[in-house]
C-alpha cells in the first residue's frame, strides 16, 4: 500500500475540530550526563499520532485553545505560541484500508478487517 502525505505547516492553517492527526513536534531533549556532548540537550523533530481540539482541559485544570493532544493527553501548541515542544507541522491521517474512514467500532470491525485481507489491503 502507499499513502500520499500532504504536511500542511501549523503557522498557516490548523485541522478540524477533533481531527486525528500526524503531528511533527519540535523540540529539546534534556541534557545525557552520560554524553559531555550533550550537555545542553539536543534537539529533536519528530512525528506523533496527536489529535486537534479547539478546547482542551487539562489535568491541572488549564483550558487550552486551539492544540494538539496525544496519546498521554500532552498538550502541544502550534509553532509560534509559547510552547516547550510546538507542532511545526501537521498531516492528516491515512483512512483504514481500504476505506474512506479513519474508525470502525463494534461488529463491523471483523468484517472490515476480512474485506481488507481478502483484498489484500492489510499486512498479514
Amino acid at each position: 500500500m502507499d499513502a500520499v502525505v500532504e504536511w500542511v505547516d501549523a503557522r498557516e492553517r490548523l485541522p478540524r475540530d477533533g481531527m486525528p492527526v500526524a503531528a511533527a513536534t519540535s523540540g529539546r531533549y534534556p541534557p545525557d550526563a552520560a554524553e559531555p556532548d550533550t550537555a545542553f540537550g539536543q534537539d529533536f523533530w519528530l512525528v506523533l499520532p496527536m489529535y486537534f481540539t479547539t478546547r482542551h482541559i487539562g489535568a491541572d485544570g488549564t483550558e487550552y485553545r486551539d492544540c494538539f493532544v496525544d496519546s498521554d493527553r500532552v498538550v502541544r501548541l502550534p509553532y509560534g505560541r509559547p510552547c516547550a515542544e510546538p507542532v511545526t507541522h501537521w498531516a492528516e491521517l491515512p483512512t483504514l484500508p481500504g476505506m474512506t474512514v479513519h474508525h470502525v467500532l463494534g461488529g463491523s470491525v471483523r468484517t472490515a478487517l476480512r474485506n481488507a485481507w481478502d483484498e489484500g489491503l492489510a499486512g498479514s
